[in-house]
């Protein structure tokens, strides 16, 4: 049986929010990065004997503390774990702000839980650090094992500090440089960049903004930063009617699931659908020689081969909407294996009238 992950009803377009269909270029979040230890594990941090980089991070940590250890030290610790920390950095954060991170074994350790992240830069992709992250870890999950049994629920060696990092240097947006900004829509598309500038036209007065493609919309704002940001607000608040979406079958080649918009059609069309099996099957066969005659017994193989073949079924598929397509491949016994053959068979076809995308 196919599995339909979702269909799409047709139903009126609802006025949407500009703010959900389009961004504002220059405010975007920024991913930063660190590398740090986690100390505190209850015996279920880093084999140090096969990480040597935890080692190497815990020595050079004491050096900077003003230790040093005598040479030929083998440390073997089991309550300090190696850790990527990542965050991501909001637009228009300032210093001092606090923000959350994730913290994610890079080593052998067992577990996070109840560990403590010693303070970590976290840079950016130039390379210069834009926040410092140090705090308890919250890991959702719990283990436990003995005499070579184990429990273990969800993930031990991801976990999360919330408020756990502290903005130390700010992004400089450029927000209404010039007094223009720009509008880019989240997926390419004429319709919705025209209904868009029609929109802020009608609101603010003609010339106010203009398409320069398929996806950007230049808009000119106030002078005033104050004026600018109420601008900005109400036309993110501004409603319009989306264009009908382009139409798309998705389908998963590894669930078998299937997701298509409203906007999916298929023409008439005929699938033929039949299985071919080969089952090879191989027994051992004895064979030995006869009484009081010279000879040795031999063992030898004796192999059958079946070829079972299911009778083809020629159906005919005609319809526009999913719940169509679906019933008439569940008729003729169409599993999730099949699907992708089927619906690349029906696109080549000319049949299927959307874009079929696999994933």
């Amino acid at each position: 049986m196919l599995w339909l992950g979702w269909a799409a009803i047709a139903t009126p377009a609802q006025a949407e929010r500009i703010k959900d269909l389009a961004s504002i270029q220059g405010v975007r979040a920024n991913q930063l990065i660190g590398y740090g230890l986690v100390v505190g594990l209850d015996g279920t941090g880093d084999q140090t004997s096969q990480t040597p980089f935890t080692v190497q991070t815990i020595v050079s940590m004491l050096m900077q503390m003003g230790i040093n250890l005598p040479p030929g030290t083998n440390l073997r610790l089991r309550n300090v774990a190696a850790v990527m920390v990542t965050a991501s950095l909001p637009a228009f954060a300032q210093p001092g702000q606090v923000i959350d991170v994730t913290v994610s074994s890079m080593g052998n350790a067992r577990s996070l839980r109840g560990g403590t992240l010693l303070m970590t830069p976290l840079k950016g992709a130039d390379g210069q650090v834009y926040g410092m992250a140090q705090g308890n870890l919250l890991v959702g999950g719990f283990g436990a094992a003995a005499s070579g049994s184990q429990v273990q629920v969800n993930h031990l060696s991801v976990g999360r500090i919330t408020g756990g990092a502290t903005v130390e240097r700010a992004v400089p947006v450029a927000l209404g440089q010039d007094n223009v900004i720009r509008l880019e829509l989240n997926s390419t598309d004429f319709s919705n960049t025209k209904r868009i500038v029609d929109a802020i036209n009608g609101k603010f007065g003609a010339g106010t903004a203009a398409a320069l493609d398929g996806r950007a919309i230049q808009v000119r704002t106030p002078e005033g930063s104050d004026q600018r940001v109420a601008f900005v607000a109400e036309v993110e608040s501004l409603n319009i009617n989306p264009a009908p979406t382009h139409a798309k079958v998705i389908v998963n080649s590894r669930t078998g699931s299937v997701v298509m918009n409203q906007a999916a059609t298929v023409d008439a069309c005929a699938i033929a659908h039949g299985n071919l099996s080969v089952v090879i099957s191989t027994e051992p066969v004895i064979s030995q020689p006869g009484p009081f005659s010279s000879g040795q017994t031999v063992q030898a193989q004796r192999s059958t081969i079946e070829i079972r073949q299911e009778s083809g079924m020629l159906t005919m598929v005609e319809g526009a909407s999913l719940a169509e397509v679906v019933k008439a491949l569940n008729a003729i016994g169409a599993t999730p294996q099949d699907l992708l053959a089927i619906l690349q068979a029906m696109k080549s076809a000319g049949a299927l009238r959307a874009d079929l995308e696999i994933i």
